[in-house]
């Protein structure tokens, strides 16, 4: 099962749309996990139409309209491996066993908000993953994605792409 993971696209504040090569992992991917910040209403429709599945939850920057289409954290189990997908997780310090406990039945937690490519595992095994923006790099030297495969039940194949 491919994955293609992304976060904060800020459409159409820090871009008019999502770049040609994100749209060609999302055609590519049997799954695409979007952690939040959409801002755009559109973008959750093109998705929805475009990605074989997806999934997704609101984010800081997310209207009435997304937040009543999205849930705050989006749980699903892919091929045997739990997933969460929630938007903050607070400061780097400290992040893998804050979200150990905040998700004890977890094997995949996918966040954002912060902008920066993130991959951690906790001490249990929580495998954390930031994909960063591919709209908006801040202070990052690129804007970016992920792109991840699970195989019964192991997430396997984690890569961050530059923009």
């Amino acid at each position: 099962m491919k994955l293609l993971l992304i976060s904060d696209t800020h459409l159409p504040v820090r871009a008019k749309k999502l770049p040609e090569q994100v749209w060609a992992a999302v055609d590519d991917a049997d799954v695409v996990i979007h952690a939040g910040d959409w801002v755009s209403v559109e973008l959750l429709d093109e998705l929805t139409e475009r990605a074989d599945r997806l999934i997704g939850c609101w984010g800081n920057n997310d209207g009435p309209e997304l937040r009543r289409r999205l849930p705050e954290i989006a749980r699903e189990t892919l091929d045997g491996l739990r997933v969460a997908v929630v938007h903050e997780t607070g400061g780097k310090q400290g992040r893998e066993l804050r979200c150990e406990k905040a998700f004890p039945d977890v094997d995949l937690l996918v966040f954002g908000h912060s902008h920066i490519p993130w991959d951690t595992t906790s001490p249990r095994g929580l495998r954390l993953l930031n994909p960063g923006s591919p709209t908006d790099r801040r202070r990052q030297p690129h804007c970016t994605y992920q792109t991840a495969t699970i195989t019964s039940g192991r997430l396997e194949n984690v890569a961050l792409h530059n923009l």
